[in-house]
C-alpha cells in the first residue's frame, strides 16, 4: 500500500520564484492526502517533482496544478497518465464568464438576423434534397408498380380531404361573408355595390380559395405528418423499416405528397364555392339582389381563366405543404420536445413557402396576361 502523501522542498533550487524544488511523495489522491494542503500553504517553489508519487487523482492533481500556481511553475517526472490528469485539471481551471459579452443593440440584431439567414439557407438547402429523395420514391414506385400503397394513399385522403371539408367549408363561407360585407361598404359610397360581386367572384375563383384552403390544410395536415413521422422516429420505427427493408419515403412520405397533391385542387375548388355562397347570401340579405342574379351576374364577370390560375395553383401548394411537414418530422432526433419544435417549423415553413409562391404565381400570370 502506498505511503500517505507527503512532500518536501529542496532549498538548493535555481533561484526561481523564491524557492526551491518541491518533491510530492505519497500517494496523492483524496484519502491519503491528510494535512497536505494545510502545510503546503505559503511554500513558494521554482519547480515541482512528482517523480516520487505512487497514485494520484483528481483531487491531488488539483493540490499539485495550484501549488504549480497555475502554470507558472514547470512540472517535472510526471508518467503519461499523471501528465494527461494535470492537462484536464488545467483546462477545468478556466475563468466562467458569468454574463454574456455586451453589445450593441445593432451588433445584436446584426447577428440574429444572420442566424435566420443561414438556418433559412440550410432549410431550403434541405428540402431541395428532400424534394430529390421523394422523386427518386416515385420513379422507384413507377418501376416496380406493386410497391404502391393504396391503403395509405385512401387513408391519407380521408384525414387530408374528407375530414377537412367542414372546417375549410365554414372558414371559406365566412370569408366570403367578409369580403362581400367590407366591399359592399366601400363601394357604397360611390354608388357601385353592384360591383361587389365582382369583387366576390374574383377574389375567391382567383386567389383567396386556394390560398385559405393551402394555409388551413398546413396548419392541419402539414403539422400532423410532422408530429406523426416525429414519433415515428423518436420511437425508432422509420429505423425498424429501414432493417426489414421498407423504404420510408416509400411508405410514409410518397402517400402523404401524393394525397395532398391530388386533393388541393379539389379542396381549394370547394373552397371557392363556399366563398361564392357566403358572399351571395349577404349580397342577397343586404343588397337586395336575389340568387339567380348573383349567379347570372358571376358568369358573366368572372373569366374561366380564374378557375384555371387556382386549380393550377393548388397542387403545388399541396406538395410544398406536405414536403415541409414530411421533410421536418424527418428530422427529428433527440427527444419528444424536438417534435413540437419542428412541428411548429412545419407550419410556418409551409405557409411561409405558400405565400411567397403565391405572389410568384400573381406576376407570373400577370405577365402572361391572364388578369
Amino acid at each position: 500500500m502506498s505511503g500517505p502523501a507527503d512532500f518536501t522542498l529542496d532549498e538548493q533550487g535555481d533561484g526561481k520564484g523564491g524557492g526551491g524544488t518541491l518533491r510530492f511523495t505519497g500517494s496523492l489522491t483524496l484519502s491519503r492526502l491528510r494535512d497536505l494542503p494545510e502545510r503546503l500553504e505559503g511554500v513558494r517553489a521554482s519547480a515541482i517533482d512528482i517523480s516520487g508519487i505512487d497514485r494520484m487523482d483528481t483531487v491531488g492533481a488539483w493540490i499539485v496544478h495550484r501549488a504549480a500556481r497555475d502554470g507558472d511553475v514547470p512540472i517535472e517526472g510526471a508518467d503519461e497518465g499523471h501528465a494527461r490528469l494535470l492537462e484536464q485539471v488545467s483546462a477545468a481551471d478556466q475563468p466562467v464568464k458569468m454574463r454574456p459579452d455586451t453589445r450593441t443593440p445593432f451588433l445584436r440584431v446584426l447577428g440574429q438576423v444572420g442566424d435566420w439567414v443561414v438556418g433559412a439557407g440550410h432549410t431550403l438547402y434541405g428540402l431541395i434534397g428532400f424534394f430529390g429523395a421523394v422523386m427518386v420514391a416515385f420513379g422507384a414506385i413507377i418501376r416496380h408498380p406493386r410497391r404502391f400503397r393504396f391503403n395509405a394513399v385512401s387513408r391519407q385522403f380521408e384525414v387530408v380531404g374528407v375530414e377537412a371539408l367542414g372546417i375549410i367549408g365554414l372558414m371559406s363561407l365566412l370569408v366570403g361573408v367578409v369580403i362581400a360585407q367590407q366591399g359592399a361598404v366601400q363601394l357604397r359610397q360611390f354608388g357601385a355595390e353592384v360591383f361587389t360581386i365582382n369583387l366576390i367572384g374574383r377574389m375567391t375563383l382567383r386567389e383567396l380559395g386556394v390560398l385559405m384552403t393551402a394555409i388551413m390544410v398546413a396548419g392541419r395536415s402539414g403539422s400532423a405528418f410532422a408530429a406523426q413521422l416525429g414519433s415515428m422516429k423518436l420511437a425508432e420505427e422509420v429505423d425498424a423499416m429501414r432493417t426489414i427493408g421498407v423504404s420510408p419515403m416509400e411508405a410514409l412520405v410518397v402517400p402523404r405528397v401524393l394525397s395532398s397533391v391530388i386533393l388541393m385542387p379539389l379542396l381549394g375548388f370547394y373552397a371557392a364555392l363556399m366563398g361564392i355562397i357566403g358572399g351571395g347570401l349577404l349580397c342577397w340579405i343586404s343588397l337586395d339582389i336575389p340568387p339567380a342574379t348573383f349567379v347570372q351576374r358571376i358568369r358573366e364577370v368572372v373569366p374561366i381563366t380564374d378557375l384555371w390560375i387556382g386549380l393550377l395553383k393548388a397542387p403545388v401548394f399541396g406538395a410544398i405543404i406536405a414536403m415541409s411537414g414530411c421533410y421536418q418530422g424527418m428530422q427529428v432526433k433527440g427527444n419528444a420536445e424536438e417534435v413540437g419544435l419542428r412541428t411548429t417549423a412545419a407550419v410556418v415553413q409551409g405557409i411561409f413557402l405558400v405565400i411567397v409562391l403565391d405572389a410568384f404565381f400573381a406576376v407570373f400570370f400577370t405577365l402572361l396576361g391572364w388578369i
